[in-house]
């Protein structure tokens, strides 16, 4: 890469079609390039091991993958994508990750500045999440669907993340018959299927504690749709997910 190149001029889709031939591949499915040195341990933190955490299931789920590592993600001007940006946007133009679909491939661009792993993981985590979910088959489709009409039956309250929390207050309030199968419901459902998922691979990699709060469904039913998970998306050999499964490693 020639050193007098600019790359924060340039927007995710133009560096993903720039350097598409310098992509480094991880897996069959997985490769990346950096624009900025990144040190091999790094490269583990960031790379290797949440994809290696990845369920064999869920990583056929997906697109091939071209990840795009950079300092800083800045928010388009309506007229073109995001940006990579080596300082810290402002606040109101900072996006932690972008996604651009080119040529039977999907990229996938996040930032890696000024972020704890942990935050990293789950802005990874939840973008491979909304990718399976828009391509879900109709088999987790049905099995998730009957499972969130089981909640809606029970009158659960809570859920996983604000984004299903929102939705399903959304529903709640403005349908009746809320098992009925209407686009309010699939809009909460496929959410909810998301923010679990998200949670569910993100636990797969990293310890990670379930925040408490009035919004967070009760522990029970949150383990039954991480069980259900499970036997959709199992995870990879010597991998756990529950408490008792660490315990027994």
């Amino acid at each position: 890469m020639s050193a007098n190149l600019d790359l924060s001029k340039m927007t995710v889709e133009e560096l993903a079609a720039r350097f598409r031939g310098e992509m480094i591949p991880l897996t069959s499915k997985f490769s990346y390039f950096c624009t900025l040195p990144m040190a091999e341990e790094d490269l583990r933190h960031y790379l290797h091991d949440p994809i290696a955490a990845l369920s064999p299931a869920a990583a056929a789920a997906l697109p091939r993958m071209h990840i795009i590592l950079a300092p800083f993600l800045e928010k388009g001007n309506g007229k073109s994508g995001e940006a990579v940006s080596f300082e810290r946007p402002p606040e109101g133009r900072y996006v932690a990750s972008s996604t651009r679909s080119m040529e039977g491939a999907m990229v996938l661009a996040l930032g890696v500045k000024d972020i704890e792993v942990a935050d990293y993981h789950y802005q990874f985590y939840n973008a491979l999440a909304v990718m399976i979910a828009s391509h879900w088959s109709q088999e987790v489709q049905e099995r998730f669907h009957r499972a969130i009409r089981e909640e809606l039956n029970a009158e659960v309250h809570g859920e996983v993340d604000e984004k299903s929390w929102h939705l399903k207050q959304a529903l709640l309030r403005r349908q009746t018959n809320v098992r009925k199968e209407t686009k309010l419901f699939r809009e909460y459902a496929r959410q909810a299927f998301e923010d679990t998922l998200t949670l569910y691979l993100h636990g797969t990699c990293c310890d990670i504690d379930v925040e408490t709060g009035p919004r967070q469904m009760p522990s029970r039913y949150l383990r039954r749709r991480l069980e259900l998970l499970m036997s959709l998306f199992p995870p990879p050999e010597g991998y756990a997910v529950l408490p008792e499964q660490l315990k027994s490693r």
